[in-house]
This record gives C-alpha cells, structure tokens and sequence, in this order.
C-alpha cells in the first residue's frame, strides 16, 4: 500500500473486508463505511486516553453529525486501512477526518468526516472541550508530524 496515502494521520487501522459487509449490489453497503469510521474514531480516543478521562469525570465525546464521500467501491475480498485525525477544534466540539484506503486497489476508497461534542453524560448536557483534552489531543497529533 501507498503510505503516503495515510499520511498525516496519527491512528490508523487495519481490517479485512468480510462477506457479510456485501450488498445486492456486490459492493460493501454504504452504512457499513460509517462503521470503519468509528473504529477508527474509537482507537483514537482510546490511545488519546479519553476512555480513562471519561471514567474519572463523566466528560466524554459523542458523534453529533457524520459524513462520507465515496471515490471507489470496496468489495470482498479487500483490506482497508483506515486513518482518523482532529482536523479542526472549536469550542465545544471538534471535527475529524476519516480516510479509508482500500490495499487491493492501493487507493483511497472513501473520505468523511464526524462532528464530536464534548457530553458531560452524568449532567446530559454538551460542555466545553477540557483543557486536559486538548492537550490529550495535541500530543497525539503531534506524533503524527
């Protein structure tokens, strides 16, 4: 695969694309992409150390709005590489880009991006980024440079 199609991403996973993701179209359906997103999403913030954070302030992230584009069908059977980055912080939620990068065709696949609100869950109210998130944030992505 073509690294550099990935760079600039700090996590980045990989997977198998399995049978079952098939539609009647004889491609994966387009509900399942959202799905490699949040794995993605999800491995950056356990690497970040949100979970940890979450559990001692009742301060976590939920996914308020999702999008993709879809430049290449994926089908069985394919491994993907998909990458997660913060490409933009704002006061109360952030914004990140998803890429998916299909190894059989060695090209990007599909593109998105996930709205992230900052939720006290215990209050059921959104809140400010954290500072300590922030810098959680920044020094995943710094790595990444």
């Amino acid at each position: 695969m073509n690294e550099s199609l990935l760079a600039g991403f700090p996590v980045v996973i990989t997977q198998a694309v399995v049978w079952g993701e098939m539609d009647a179209y004889q491609h994966v359906n387009n509900a399942v992409y959202f799905r490699y997103f949040e794995n993605a999403r999800l491995e950056y913030f356990r690497r970040m150390g949100w979970f940890d954070y979450e559990e001692r302030t009742g301060i976590g992230p939920i996914l308020a709005a999702t999008e993709a584009r879809f430049r290449k069908p994926l089908t069985y059977p394919d491994t993907i590489s998909v990458g997660v980055r913060v490409a933009e912080l704002g006061d109360d939620r952030f914004t990140m880009e998803h890429r998916i990068v299909s190894q059989r065709l060695d090209a990007i696949a599909t593109e998105g991006k996930g709205t992230i609100v900052t939720m006290h869950y215990k209050e059921g109210k959104k809140v400010p980024i954290p500072l300590e998130v922030r810098q959680m944030i920044a020094r995943l992505e710094k790595g990444s440079q």
